[in-house]
């Protein structure tokens, strides 16, 4: 296994999912649509629960990854059962966002309130990141690109 590669798909996931999309779904999707119905309500206070479950699947897949990479025995059978998990509890987690919350979202709210979401996702920066976290971030994706073999990406193919 290519753990440099890993160890890059996993800290993508860290920085950019966990610490700014999800907070920003809480913030700005999320708040606007409890602002204007209760019909989500339920379906968003599990999401924004998921969301703060997702950095302890993430340490998990982590350990998990560093268990395998160091040569533990079952280590390789550990980190798939951790890759399936994580993977497993994001699906579900978009689906609900798509298949609930977003059609709730397009039926109520206001040309504004798209606007100000659109604004708040199209800027890919954090206060608590450098003025150059997107021209970081589009780095990290280049790289992961760069490593990740054929189909996935254009890095040399696996023997």
């Amino acid at each position: 296994p290519d753990y440099r590669l890993l160890h890059a798909m996993l800290y993508y996931i860290r920085e950019f999912p966990e610490r700014l999309h999800h907070p920003k779904e809480d913030r700005y999707l999320f708040a606007a649509v409890k602002r204007r119905t209760h019909d989500a309500d339920a379906v968003i206070a599990e999401l924004e629960r998921e969301h703060a479950q997702g950095e302890s699947l993430l340490n998990d897949l982590t350990v998990a990854l560093s268990v395998y990479e160091a040569g533990v025995p079952n280590g390789l059978e550990r980190f798939a059962a951790s890759v399936e998990k994580f993977a497993e509890f994001y699906w579900q987690h978009m689906q609900k966002e798509e298949d609930h919350v977003l059609p709730v979202a397009e039926r109520v709210l206001s040309d504004e309130d798209w606007r100000d979401i659109h604004a708040a996702f199209s800027v890919n920066r954090d206060p608590n990141y450098a003025a150059d976290g997107e021209e970081e971030f589009r780095r990290l994706f280049t790289r992961i690109v760069n490593l990740a073999p054929a189909p996935i990406g254009l890095g040399p193919a696996q023997s």
